[in-house]
């Protein structure tokens, strides 16, 4: 249901309060609408209504028998009861049954304190061990970076349905009380790490492989400088752990939240997405004037990266061969910062904050190397950025407002709305405005409204110096599909491409804190767009402290630049499924 499609409204009664909604909603939605709450598992505003949880059953007076509100429309005068006692009753049974399918592993689950099925327990006084595990001996599945536990899946489904938007690898295996999810075996699909099974999953049964575990221990190493870098999403999403409103900008108190847990120097990513602008914007440009390689498309998302080497190497060619802003800051902390300072690289340890679960999967590549060094050394969900927060008592709300350190903390408002679908074409347009026109200021460049919101799929033409660009923004594989449908159709529809591979772009990341929403997407949209706009720097190429790092640590050397800031792309295999 579209509330927005509709203006008629139905008015009815749930629980002897009279509620109007929508026409077209379903019980649950109107009571959601009406602040009543009915609980729901299964249920996600991102996937469609499978009603296999059953914790939504209402009674519907005139109607036999409990039905699930979240599959019943409204209806004019309809008489709704959600907390009868005869419903309270099928509602511990149903959660009973569900923990028997449910092997509890709570100081380790993603959803932590959040866990709706311990919530409704203790709401419902179930007894959650008076069932057998019945899935004890189910496998565990790791594939990539992402994990899979069989053991803690209720079977709703919602992965699979979600997984077949972005690349079709889980599935659903057998039927009854023998059916189970797994990953495909069929050589032709494969995981793409982008994580949303995981944030869809109600249950925790789906994780990226966690690491913060690990970084206790070169924090405590006073050999080693330890080194962070967060990327530009995370300053709008990491304050909702900590009782944040949605779209809250946490910038200065993530800066100092990092230093408090002993990272030896706070370095932000934004500052590398202006360098990935200039690279890619000048990319852009060659590309048109030779028409060679068109369309060009982004390479930013590490999810979308891995599509095309796996699914679509025939499409190797057009990726840009600018590296994300994460590589890039590796690459300069280990070589410009580590010869500045007088720091050997193999001494220092960088730990990147990032919104993705691909990005795990990112540094692994054998690219991730320089001079025999690693970039990156570790990466760090949000999720587990905020879980890391807690074990050390770090409030971040509570927290004062910190700069990052010089000089690899300015960036322009163009880098901080790489965070969101849309925000790395705009701000490559912008950049390649200026080096085609000379002017420094363009208002309708300035902000590309054409390529902004979080609609999956937005297709415009963006004029510059009598130069019509062809281009197209997709969030979400299932809308990048359509993109290259189109291209199947006409090569030549596009001169240029952003993808990324989850819904809304970075600020939904698969990484990032949990639950997830279009409304929360939009909210933490909105977040990084205000910052662009309250900032007097808006294009990448005015930054000051990357045009000093162009100017006297690179010198014009283009080999330099190419081995720092740019990578090259190869066919890959079926990633490696181990089971346990």
């Amino acid at each position: 249901m579209d509330p927005n499609q509709t203006d008629k409204k139905i008015k009815l009664i749930i629980d002897g309060k009279d509620v109007e909604a929508p026409e077209g909603a379903s019980v649950l939605e109107a009571a959601q609408l009406a602040g009543i709450t009915i609980p729901s598992l299964c249920f996600h505003p991102d996937l469609t209504v499978k009603a296999n949880c059953r914790m939504c059953v209402v009674e519907i007076e005139g109607r036999k028998g409990p039905v699930p509100a979240c599959q019943t429309e409204i209806a004019e005068g309809m008489k709704v009861a959600t907390n009868s006692a005869a419903i309270c009753a099928l509602r511990k049974t149903n959660l009973e049954l569900i923990f028997s399918q449910h092997r509890e592993e709570c100081n380790d689950c993603i959803w932590l304190s959040e866990c709706q099925l311990l919530k409704l327990a203790k709401e419902y006084g179930a007894d959650i061990a008076k069932y057998a595990d019945r899935k004890a001996k189910c496998p565990v599945y790791k594939f990539g970076p992402i994990e899979f536990d069989q053991t803690k899946c209720i079977n709703c489904r919602n992965c699979v349905e979600m997984c077949a938007k972005q690349s079709q690898f889980l599935e659903v295996d057998d039927r009854g009380y023998k059916i189970n999810i797994k990953p495909s075996t069929d050589p032709k699909r494969d995981c793409i790490y982008c994580g949303q099974c995981i944030v869809h999953c109600p249950v925790g049964a789906i994780e990226a492989q966690g690491e913060f575990e690990e970084i206790d221990e070169p924090l405590r190493d006073k050999k080693k400088t330890v080194v962070v870098q967060f990327a530009p999403s995370i300053r709008a999403s990491i304050g909702e752990m900590f009782g944040m409103p949605y779209g809250s900008v946490a910038t200065g108190q993530l800066v100092a939240g990092l230093r408090k847990l002993g990272f030896n120097k706070v370095f932000d990513v934004s500052t590398a997405a202006d360098f990935t602008t200039i690279e890619e914007a000048e990319e852009l440009i060659e590309r048109v004037k030779t028409q060679k390689n068109l369309p060009l498309f982004t390479s930013c998302c590490p999810a979308w990266v891995r599509y095309v080497e796996f699914a679509r190497p025939d499409l190797i060619p057009n990726l840009t061969s600018a590296r994300s802003p994460q590589s890039m800051l590796g690459g300069l902390i280990k070589t410009f910062w580590a010869e500045r300072e007088k720091i050997d690289p193999k001494n220092i340890v960088v730990v990147s904050i990032m919104p993705c679960t691909a990005k795990k999967y990112d540094i692994t590549r054998e690219d991730n190397l320089i001079n025999g060094s690693k970039r990156i050394d570790y990466v760090l969900t949000t999720r587990e950025l905020g879980r890391l927060f807690k074990r050390h008592n770090i409030d971040l709300a509570g927290m004062p407002s910190e700069e990052a350190d010089e000089p690899l903390g300015e960036y322009s408002g163009a880098a901080v709305i790489y965070g969101v679908t849309g925000g790395v074409m705009e701000s490559a347009i912008r950049t390649a405005y200026w080096k085609l026109t000379g002017e420094k200021e363009n208002l309708k460049v300035l902000e590309c409204q054409d390529v902004r919101g979080i609609k999956g799929l937005k297709r415009a033409k963006v004029n510059a110096a009598g130069v019509t660009l062809k281009v197209a923004v997709a969030n979400g594989m299932e809308n990048a599909r359509m993109i290259l449908d189109d291209l199947a159709k006409d090569p030549k529809a596009y001169d240029y491409i952003e993808i990324m591979a989850c819904p809304g772009g970075c600020i939904g990341g698969g990484g990032q804190p949990l639950p997830v929403s279009d409304e929360i997407r939009r909210q933490r949209a909105q977040a990084l767009y205000s910052i662009d706009c309250d900032k007097t720097l808006r294009f990448a190429h005015e930054n000051q402290s990357v045009q000093k790092i162009y100017k006297e640590y690179f010198k014009g050397d283009k080999k330099l630049i190419h081995k720092i800031f740019h990578t090259s792309y190869l066919k890959k295999q079926k990633t490696k499924i181990e089971k346990s």
